[in-house]
């Protein structure tokens, strides 16, 4: 019989798996925003939430804060730098006013990642202290990230259309938190289940309105079938 150190690792590994594909996931849709020259109406928003979640994630594993995390350090540093491509094209292919939105929150982004590395560096004088007021901060902002497609499930809602909110990822992402909290469930850590868990449940809820509306959905034979609205959750642990 299987340790549950044993049981943790392999749902950390099909964690790591699946965000892995989550993070690139998004390729259709930028595809279709290269060949348009357009971004539709595509929102920037889960990608600009991803990427500062994946900041912290990465700031979480660091040394000075959580050491032997280096498994969290490379998923959400080949995170943070997919997001910033993604994030690119939307400021390269989007009109004045989204580019301005888009360096706005950006550079509000850097300014909280600048304070709070501060601050936590400065207050936390142990590793447990930092690890508990960083980890803090990814469920916050995780939880925040989770909720950003809260509009485009609006969107589906009223259009009764989920062109720009397809099953696949849906499905991905429901399996991707419903695997990061059972990881987080083995040896008990808040800080992963929160966030995963509410990323479980808003994944299951997209499921729920594809399954409603998807008949009513015009047919596009150009649509990728890969698009992304819904963000990558995140490994965390311990």
């Amino acid at each position: 019989m299987m340790s549950p150190d044993t049981i943790r690792n392999i749902v950390g590994i099909i964690g790591n798996v699946l965000t892995f594909g989550l993070f690139l996931s998004p390729v259709p849709t930028f595809w279709k925003i290269f060949k348009r020259k357009d971004v539709e109406d595509f929102s920037p928003i889960p990608y600009l939430a991803t990427l500062l979640n994946c900041a912290l994630w990465v700031f979480y594993g660091s040394p000075s804060v959580h050491p032997n995390s280096l498994l969290i350090i490379t998923i959400n540093g080949f995170g943070l730098v997919v997001e910033a491509l993604y994030i690119f094209m939307f400021f390269f292919y989007g009109k004045g006013r989204l580019r301005k939105k888009i360096l706005l929150i950006l550079a509000a982004e850097i300014a909280f990642m600048a304070v709070a590395a501060l601050i936590v560096l400065k207050v936390g004088h142990t590793v447990e202290t930092r690890s508990k007021i960083v980890g803090s901060l990814c469920v916050v902002f995780g939880t925040f990230m989770y909720a950003s497609p809260l509009s485009i499930m609006k969107l589906v809602i009223t259009t009764k259309s989920v062109k720009y909110m397809p099953f696949y990822l849906s499905l991905a992402g429901c399996l991707n938190g419903i695997d990061w909290t059972i990881y987080g469930f083995i040896h008990f850590d808040l800080f992963v289940v929160l966030p995963n868990g509410i990323g479980a449940l808003l994944g299951l809820a997209q499921l729920i309105l594809y399954g409603c509306y998807y008949k009513s959905t015009p047919k596009d034979d150009d649509e990728p079938k890969g698009e992304m609205e819904l963000p990558t959750t995140q490994p965390a642990g311990r």
